[in-house]
């Protein structure tokens, strides 16, 4: 779970990153760095075929974050969330830059650490999630964050205005819809 004292710190230099210091949004990616680093590692884990290095991957995510100039930052929790989901789109980015390459490439798998599940097509997992953001984004908000954020469910919960347990029944729901979406049809 995110500790208050970071967050505390975090907070002032998110607003001043809003108010267009960017001294203060520099210091800011240098707190976050490693967590940053952590959460690429988690996304990366498995992965075969996929040339980003952990690095490369926060990189290109705070390019991304650098380029949204007004988001109204609520805290560090928020800011890691939107992180997330700029790590999930910078990998599908490059996963679909690499498959569009005139070589031939295996298709990107994510690992589900499930028994009896098998791996999953990172665009199928996308393509999924999209469909499930279109019934209820809230229930997609909450897998982009746990799945491939790596939040923790009260991190979760402090993001949504939510409790625990409701983002406990919602990411299981999510992640059966998930699993139902992307069976194969039997015909």
């Amino acid at each position: 779970m995110l500790d208050r004292a970071a967050n505390d710190q975090v907070r002032p230099l998110l607003a001043a990153w809003r108010g267009g210091d960017r001294a203060a949004r520099d210091r800011l990616f240098s707190i976050l760095y490693d967590e940053l680093q952590r959460t690429a590692a988690a996304m990366l884990r498995g992965e075969r075929d996929v040339s980003l290095s952990i690095g490369d991957l926060v990189h290109e995510t705070i390019i991304k974050l650098i380029a949204l100039n007004e988001i109204d930052w609520q805290d560090r929790a928020h800011f890691m969330a939107l992180t997330s989901v700029m790590m999930r789109r910078a990998l599908l980015e490059h996963v679909r830059a690499k498959r569009t390459d005139k070589r031939r490439h295996q298709k990107v798998e994510l690992m589900t650490n499930l028994p009896d599940a098998p791996n999953a097509d990172l665009d199928d997992v996308n393509d999924a999630l999209e469909r499930l953001s279109r019934i209820d984004p809230e229930r997609a908000e909450i897998v982009e964050m746990r799945y491939f954020g790596g939040m923790e469910i009260a991190d979760i919960a402090v993001v949504l205005n939510l409790s625990e347990s409701t983002v406990k029944r919602r990411w299981q729901a999510a992640r059966l819809w998930l699993y139902e979406a992307m069976q194969p049809l039997d015909g």
